[in-house]
């Protein structure tokens, strides 16, 4: 139930003067308005105020407010104006989806765009169980479903992660005709590239005889998201070709697949693409410049683009405390993140305590890194992750805490996965702990038993030990279970001229 009843003094100044204005005029009665135009002006008009005060509203207090005196006013059948407080409950950064509810259920005849307001906030929450309960109520109202029902409908597959979802709905958006809709067409493939099906992604994509920049860049991006970097690159050579220019999303996706496979040339030539264009103060392209360098071992040159910064984020500090971290480059991760925290810019967040953790474990500083792995639970109230426990796995391994290491591995509150574990075998094959490795082991054969790895490692454990009975055994099994080395890895060197 709304309080209808006003307190006039939690009201920001600029609003206060407008709602007594707007208070002391008379409430109309909508059902009088389709017979005198006099009327209907003064609707109108009262209306335009409700729109400008909410365009003066951020805060869920400012909109229960304004909504209580759209009730006490007679608007609240009103969708226009009614709508503009479920737009903000959906769409804000506040998410109020349940206050949007309670408003939606009292209308008595929601248009389309209502229906599509709750359906796109509950996909903003990922609240995929509302999102297709509201389609189906939308659906038995007989209210008509158009593109921008159908794009909501399709992210919120993509982000559920369902792939016989995702291809149920294609099926309806093939049916309703709205296949050959670009903006639907677009959330098609990025539906797909969120579920790893880049396949069907290009077949809807080289369907189109004239993609456009967002085209292009969705399909870009999905084969990022796919991790196939390589052929992201070759899309954005032929994007070239066909005389599209690249946009700031384009630019950024590009630099990302730079990255991940340290191609220095191409990401040179984007920055200079950046440079030329003067995009260097947008925060979210000079993040995936300055990441670029660190990814490809170009330090120094991701420090010069730090230094010269003047707006940074969350994500500009942690991809340097990162990048520091991961070449080695310990005090100068941990120098950052003090600044940072001197500097008051904002908790650090689970990305910024993964940096922290690596450079401790590189540079085998084991109290340290409790402390901060403390810290980061007690302090920051942020709950480790599988990749943090990780850390600590790696960072006790290393010195030789192995049975520190496996307490800490049993406690998890997550399940273990074989990445973690092989961290440890790996430690007990360096420190020539056996027992240990046999437990771990057997550990690693209920989540990965047919990883050639680890029968490398155990039985390279036995042989530190000079036990080649023990060896000879483990590299039978491995023989007669079928387990074979993996594909060797390629690396290569550029030339230049």
């Amino acid at each position: 139930m709304i309080n209808t009843c006003f307190n006039f003094n939690l009201i920001k100044p600029h609003l206060k003067h407008k709602l007594i204005s707007f208070l002391t005029r008379s409430s109309p009665n909508p059902h009088q308005f389709r017979h005198f135009s006099s009327q209907t002006r003064t609707y109108s008009n009262k209306q335009q105020s409700f729109l400008s005060l909410f365009n003066k509203s951020n805060t869920k207090l400012e909109i229960e407010q304004l909504h209580a005196h759209i009730i006490r006013t007679g608007f609240n059948q009103n969708l226009f104006v009614v709508g503009k407080i479920i737009v903000f409950c959906a769409v804000s950064d506040q998410c109020l989806m349940d206050y949007a509810v309670s408003i939606f259920e009292k209308i008595n005849n929601p248009d389309g765009f209502l229906w599509n307001t709750m359906i796109r906030g509950f996909a903003k929450m990922n609240q995929v169980d509302n999102v297709f309960c509201y389609y189906k109520m939308m659906l038995e109202h007989e209210q008509s479903v158009d593109n921008f029902t159908l794009s909501f409908l399709l992210k919120a597959s993509g982000q559920f992660g369902s792939v016989l979802l995702g291809k149920q709905l294609h099926c309806s958006v093939v049916k309703r005709g709205f296949d050959c809709h670009v903006f639907v067409r677009n959330t098609l493939i990025h539906m797909y590239g969120m579920l790893k099906d880049v396949i069907v992604a290009r077949q809807l994509f080289d369907e189109m005889s004239e993609p456009d920049i967002v085209t292009w860049n969705t399909i870009i991006d999905c084969y990022v998201c796919c991790g196939k970097h390589r052929e992201a690159l070759d899309l954005f050579s032929r994007m070239q070709n066909a005389c599209v220019t690249p946009d700031d999303a384009t630019l950024v996706v590009v630099l990302s697949a730079c990255a991940a496979l340290g191609v220095l040339d191409i990401g040179r030539w984007v920055h200079l693409i950046v440079n030329r264009r003067c995009l260097m103060k947008d925060v979210m392209i000079a993040n995936s410049v300055m990441h670029m360098y660190m990814r490809c071992g170009e330090i120094q040159e991701a420090c010069k683009i730090f230094d010269k910064m003047s707006d940074k984020n969350l994500v500009t500090w942690n991809t340097m405390i990162l990048g520091h971290a991961t070449h080695g480059h310990v005090q100068d991760a941990l120098s950052l993140f003090s600044s940072m925290i001197n500097e008051k810019l904002g908790p650090p967040d689970e990305v910024t305590f993964l940096g922290v953790l690596t450079a401790c474990s590189h540079g085998g500083m084991i109290k340290e890194g409790r402390q901060y792995f403390n810290r980061m639970t007690d302090e920051y109230n942020i709950k480790p992750t599988i990749k943090h426990f990780g850390c600590m796995v790696d960072m006790l391994s290393r010195v030789g805490l192995v049975t520190e290491a496996y307490d800490l591995v049993q406690n998890m509150p997550m399940k273990c996965n074989a990445i973690v574990l092989r961290t440890l075998l790996a430690g007990c094959n360096m420190h020539g702990n056996i027992k240990l490795a046999e437990n771990v082991r057997r550990r690693l054969l209920e989540v990965d038993p047919d990883h050639s790895s680890d029968y490398v490692l155990l039985a390279n454990t036995y042989a530190s030990l000079d036990d080649w009975n023990q060896v000879s055994l483990i590299r039978r099994s491995m023989a007669a279970n079928k387990v074979q080395k993996p594909s060797p890895g390629n690396s290569f060197i550029p030339v230049r001229g």
